[in-house]
């Protein structure tokens, strides 16, 4: 397995959001006007085109759906899809204590693996666990919801 890897991060403001607008919109005109191909994207320096900057189409992709995200203020994080993170990054992802994502550890609600006396979770596990956790939410908040209605307290 892959050693731990911490997250790469842009916080929320960090990127000034009308720059980043300026750059996203540059990139989707580029990736709109070129739909049609599968091609790498030839990125010429202002300086002139002695050595492009070649990348391939999906990474300039994703990079516009970062700067989208920076663009309304968001905040973005990159991982690898396999990935393993450390109790503290996958406490922070919840937006739990690292004690209490401990205890879903120790009670078998998200898989890891020891690493000497360090526990490390797979990127993939934390987010099927949110994914369980706010859909076991949805659901509940749709019970009691269904209940009030049934009670005539709505």
């Amino acid at each position: 397995m892959a050693p731990a890897i911490e997250s790469r991060k842009i916080a929320p403001g960090d990127v000034d959001a009308e720059q980043a607008e300026r750059a996203l919109h540059r990139i989707r005109s580029y990736l709109t006007q070129t739909a049609h191909q599968d091609d790498d994207v030839t990125i010429l320096g202002e300086t002139g085109s002695d050595d492009p900057l070649v990348l391939p189409r999906p990474t300039v992709e994703m990079f516009a759906a970062i700067l989208a995200a920076l663009a309304n203020g968001q905040g973005v994080q990159l991982l690898p899809v396999n990935a393993e993170v450390s109790t503290q990054t996958a406490a922070e992802m919840l937006n739990v204590s690292r004690p209490f994502l401990i205890g879903l550890l120790e009670q078998g609600e998200i898989p890891y693996r020891l690493v000497g006396r360090h526990r490390r979770i797979l990127f993939n596990d934390v987010i099927e666990y949110k994914r369980t956790d706010d859909r076991r939410r949805k659901d509940a908040a749709d019970a009691l919801t269904e209940l009030d209605e049934e009670l005539g307290l709505l």
